[in-house]
């Protein structure tokens, strides 16, 4: 039996006003109805959107050996401005939860990225490891929380059916920032300073953010299902529900075992792998395409077969070739550019369908505090990776080599074998709730 719902996304017929932007997804007959003209603006939007907030975060381990030298910190001092972020992220967005759909999504999304440009440029003006510490946190407080505002709007708008697609041209903002973002501001920190890096990503949030003014819609029709006006309430009620706690601990390990790796990247493949400093952009620029051109990809084949069996072959992949990566001795750079693009084929393959599944969780009145509190844990759970890399890795001085890279591998192996139970039971709850 059909249900009368544009975007059926819980067991719940929910009906969605004309005024609503979202258009009817599929005909009596299965079929899709092509995007919207508007639908195709908020996929540029959100897409664009995450550029900057992934830049911003995916930035620091490229510049990573930088910033240890010129700075003067050690590893753990280096692992704990990368935690910085994430744990005051995780912090901000559990106790946004609670408000998170008691607001229009447009409204919330500009005070968040606000913040976000703010602290931004208080990394540009960070001047020592106190500073750029403090301004980290800042910036997470709001950046953290606007991936899963943008993740909501998402969910509103499109349906399940669509939804693989659409996280695969939205998440092509990681390999966008692999491919210009990141080159770019290494290109900038070896010109100039590494403070300029920061100023380039103020400049493209203010552009977005300009944008998100003038063309966003409200989005407010959740605003008429909620069954209680009390924050802490709704909070409460979303985490005690069951099936939540296992999207959130599918998540959760989701994010912890690139947390591990990032951060001393840059500093392994310069100190390790001997390859020079000047060079890095070259990897992470063919990283960025080869991920710009599967992405796509990805996301229509998730959208056709099972999802899970998906997440499951990029897991194997990405067992296979973190185990390699780590344990790297001085290699050309054609073979770690082969290495690395391999590997984040088979990440990719793992976080398409994964928050595809996770994303139909939710029922629309809880989607705002779910993918809140989703958000918040993944942070939480990846900053706490972040400090436990910190602790493990060991670099007696600013030019020797990386010690124990390859222990973190071996440990992002089994957290990605501990997911897959759990986007596994994520799985089978959707398939229970026979949501299409």
């Amino acid at each position: 039996m059909k249900e009368p719902v544009i975007n059926p996304v819980s067991s719940d017929p929910v009906t969605v006003p004309e005024k609503q932007p979202a258009a009817k997804h599929e005909t009596v007959a299965g079929v899709k109805e092509k995007f919207t003209s508007y639908q195709k603006f908020v996929i540029v939007l959100l897409a664009l959107l995450n550029f900057t907030i992934i830049l911003d975060f995916m930035i620091l381990s490229p510049l990573g050996d930088i910033l240890m030298k010129s700075l003067n910190m050690d590893t753990l001092q280096f692992g704990s401005v990368v935690s910085a972020y994430a744990i005051s992220a995780g912090i901000s967005g559990f106790l946004a939860a609670g408000f998170a759909d008691k607001f229009d999504r447009k409204k919330i999304l500009m005070f968040f990225y606000v913040g976000f440009v703010i602290g931004t440029l208080f990394c540009g003006l960070a001047n020592t490891y106190e500073t750029l510490f403090a301004a980290r946190i800042v910036t997470g407080i709001f950046g953290g929380v606007i991936g899963s505002i943008s993740m909501a709007i998402l969910t509103d708008i499109f349906s399940m059916q669509q939804r693989g697609q659409v996280m695969g041209f939205v998440q092509m903002a990681f390999a966008g920032s692999q491919i210009l973002g990141i080159p770019i501001g290494l290109f900038l920190a070896e010109k100039f300073n590494w403070h300029v890096t920061f100023y380039m990503v103020v400049g493209l949030a203010m552009i977005v953010g300009a944008m998100i003014v003038i063309k966003l819609k409200p989005l407010t029709e959740h605003l008429k299902l909620q069954s209680t006006k009390n924050p802490l309430r709704h909070l409460l009620q979303t985490i005690r529900k069951p099936d939540y706690l296992t999207g959130f601990l599918a998540t959760m390990l989701l994010s912890m075992g690139g947390f591990m790796l990032m951060p001393f990247t840059s500093a392994f493949l310069v100190n390790n792998v001997h390859i020079p400093q000047k060079d890095l952009p070259i990897i992470f620029l063919c990283t960025g395409l080869s991920s710009i051109i599967i992405m796509p990809i990805i996301g229509k084949i998730s959208d056709k077969v099972d999802k899970f069996k998906l997440f499951a072959i990029g897991s194997l992949i990405a067992i296979a070739m973190v185990i390699i990566y780590t344990n790297l001795s001085p290699v050309p750079i054609w073979q770690v550019i082969i290495i690395n693009m391999i590997l984040f084929m088979g990440i990719m393959s793992r976080m398409v369908p994964a928050t595809t599944l996770n994303s139909a969780v939710p029922g629309p009145a809880d989607r705002g505090a779910y993918m809140s509190v989703n958000a918040s844990l993944q942070q939480m759970a990846g900053g706490v990776a972040a400090i436990f890399a910190g602790f493990v890795v060991v670099q007696k001085d600013k030019t020797s080599p990386i010690e124990h890279f390859d222990i973190l591998g071996y440990a992002m192996a089994g957290l990605i074998l501990l997911c897959l139970f759990f986007v596994y039971r994520v799985s089978q709850l959707i398939k229970a709730r026979n949501i299409k």
